[in-house]
């Protein structure tokens, strides 16, 4: 299991996404086994290197202050403080490295897990049991490592600054849905944005974030309490409020049809051309159907392209479209993709996108 179903896409940040050298990989987990079966991994993978390991999150304290990283592969159940009460200092130390959460998926795992991403963990993926280090989990953990990895190049004074991707000017249209889309690292971008939001928006706001059906449920706990608003797991039929956060579940897209002066969810299955499940395409380019220019969509971090062909949808009807910039983003292939094309009026740190959001829906 992964939060991102999609095809893993090597060109998802764009041709300046070259490495600077190996991925340093540093891993932290209690099991001898574990440790010793991802280290063979990352030490036999070309274009990954070892950084070094610890057994405790009070050891990786220690040895992270010291060592240049790029990815973290972090179990949350240690002795000692543990991954979870350890994270939020693992990556302050850590700098710009990207943590992996890798843990056994259970109901509690699945709360666990979601709290991790919510704290900022940028990935998960399931610890394997007894039998289960086999070819498909090496490539899917080989995989996600690169994917987080995955760096821009910046040497100053050895290549020439990479043009900025065009920006579309803001419409003027006043917004009357927000629609946000994320992948990988969504989860803590997302609750940036939505913290940083006013009170009240006076609008629906609908949520697909690439996740597993059985993670849904406490992520939605998790919107419910960092939000402070009502959120709802959408269901087919189910009318669209203002205030009310409609969270699209793991095995559905939310797509939106207008019934007299209603706004009601239909639930989509139809495979989307990115492989992802829910997807962000069809989302969006279903509020642009029925919304037209009244459509405000935000693209949060994520691997690959799902969401450009909505947010084409979204433009082409006159609405708007933000992407988290690359900096901030755990993976910036789906905000990228969508700025490379030339679709994104703004391209901001989540919280920056909060107050550009409010200044559209002039509570400003």
């Amino acid at each position: 299991m992964t939060f991102q179903p999609a095809r893993f896409d090597p060109g998802g940040s764009g041709a300046a996404s070259s490495l600077a050298g190996s991925i340093r990989v540093f891993i932290v987990d209690d099991s001898a086994l574990v440790r010793s079966a991802f280290s063979r991994l990352v030490e036999s993978e070309p274009g990954l290197e070892l950084a070094g390991t610890a057994t405790t999150a009070e050891d990786a304290l220690a040895q992270l202050g010291t060592l240049h990283v790029h990815v973290i592969l972090l179990d949350l159940e240690m002795p000692g403080m543990g991954g979870m009460r350890a994270l939020p200092e693992i990556i302050r130390r850590s700098g710009s490295a990207r943590v992996m959460v890798v843990s056994t998926l259970t109901a509690e795992g699945a709360e666990h897990t979601v709290q991790a991403m919510a704290l900022g963990a940028a990935d998960a993926l399931r610890k394997p049991g007894l039998g289960g280090f086999d070819q498909g989990y090496r490539e899917r953990l080989i995989e996600r490592i690169k994917g987080l990895g995955r760096r821009p190049l910046r040497r100053a004074g050895t290549a020439p600054a990479l043009a900025a991707p065009p920006r579309r000017a803001l419409t003027a249209a006043r917004p009357e849905v927000l629609a946000i889309g994320a992948s990988t690292g969504g989860i803590h971008a997302t609750g940036q944005l939505l913290g940083a939001l006013p009170p009240v928006v006076d609008m629906p706001i609908i949520i697909t974030q690439h996740l597993p059906a059985e993670f849904t449920r406490p992520y939605a706990n998790q919107l419910r309490e960092f939000s402070g608003r009502e959120v709802a797991i959408a269901e087919d039929g189910m009318e669209l409020l203002p205030e009310r956060i409609h969270l699209a579940p793991g095995d559905a897209h939310v797509t939106v049809k207008r019934i007299d002066q209603r706004i009601v969810i239909r639930l989509d299955r139809t495979p989307s051309e990115t492989g992802c499940m829910p997807a962000v395409d069809p989302m969006l380019a279903s509020l642009a159907q029925v919304y037209g220019p009244n459509v405000l969509g935000v693209v949060l971090t994520g691997m690959g392209r799902d969401g450009t062909e909505g947010a084409r949808a979204v433009v082409a009807a006159g609405g708007n479209v933000l992407v988290q910039n690359e900096v901030s983003s755990a993976v910036w292939g789906m905000p990228g993709s969508i700025a490379r094309a030339g679709l994104a009026a703004a391209v901001l740190h989540p919280r920056d996108i909060a107050a550009r959001v409010a200044a559209c829906a002039r509570l400003v």
